[in-house]
């Protein structure tokens, strides 16, 4: 019986070689450095807090979410796009001694049409400075042209002016994902901090392979959490008859087996998110329980 388990790996192994065309190389063990589930966990907490209804509760961090796990944070600004219907927040915390910046997905009132959109969004923006990198429109838009950024970025300013130059965590959960891998990326490139880190949950898939590439040049130890079931890291679909003008995830991912967010038995004991496999990453993650 172990026999045959260990055959059947292999065949699937073999076809993923053919499929992609290229070498695999699979390591067994990835550095844990890369993927920490204790910070996971915590920045999983501050990605929950942002849906908070009420601004009073969340800037004052006495929200039900802003407990536990992430109690103590300093509040420094939340950023709100009326228009676009989009909001952030930046402050201090203190137990990991960084600058934490938030981004919120989108609303449950407007999910399902979104998620219908991404079905059939476009590559439809060059990403500027990168040859041949184009990015989704709206992704980028939402971040870039829109009062989010400049608010962002002078929260980040006012935050290290108190605290001074510790790292800073970028996160967000769905779209809020997609809007903090611009954010991280815009810091590090347009800006020229140094210590950003970014980790999101649920993200979709925001650029073209050249993008990707790029993404991993700048942040190289970026994670994008996922679990099995959501379909929204799944989206805008890749195309495998047109591998280089359709979307491509930037690695490394991390897959957890449940739906929420609070269990990470799941550890970075997986399928590496190597430059041959961005585009089977969400679909084939080994998680080794």
């Amino acid at each position: 019986m172990e026999r045959r388990g260990l055959l059947k790996a292999a065949v699937l192994v073999c076809l993923l070689v053919l499929c992609s065309g290229r070498d695999l190389t699979i390591k067994q063990h990835p550095s844990t450095t890369i993927y920490n589930s204790t910070l996971a966990k915590t920045l999983a907490e501050y990605a929950a807090a942002i849906y908070t209804a009420d601004l009073t509760q969340l800037f004052t961090w006495t929200c039900i979410r802003c407990g536990d796990l992430i109690e103590g944070f300093e509040m420094i600004d939340i950023i709100v796009d009326v228009e676009n219907c989009l909001q952030a927040y930046v402050g201090f915390a203190s137990d990991i001694n960084a600058v934490v910046v938030v981004f919120r997905g989108t609303q449950d009132n407007s999910i399902q049409n979104w998620i219908e959109d991404l079905l059939w969004k476009q590559l439809d923006l060059d990403y500027p400075d990168m040859p041949e990198a184009m990015v989704h429109r709206g992704f980028y838009s939402a971040y870039h042209n829109t009062t989010i950024r400049d608010g962002v970025v002078n929260g980040i300013q006012k935050t290290r002016k108190l605290f001074g130059d510790v790292p800073i965590m970028v996160t967000g959960h769905s779209m809020g994902g997609a809007m903090a891998s611009f954010c991280a990326l815009d810091l590090v490139v347009n800006y020229g901090l140094d210590g950003v880190k970014l980790m999101t949950f649920g993200q979709p898939r925001i650029g073209n392979a050249a993008f990707a590439s790029f993404f991993k040049k700048y942040l190289p130890h970026a994670i994008r959490v996922t679990h099995a079931h959501d379909i929204v890291p799944h989206l805008p679909p890749y195309f495998s008859f047109f591998p280089q003008k359709t979307y491509h995830h930037f690695p490394r991912e991390v897959c957890a087996l449940y739906s929420t967010f609070t269990v990470f038995t799941c550890l970075p004991y997986i399928l590496p998110c190597t430059k041959y496999l961005q585009h089977r990453c969400t679909l084939f993650v080994i998680c080794i329980l």
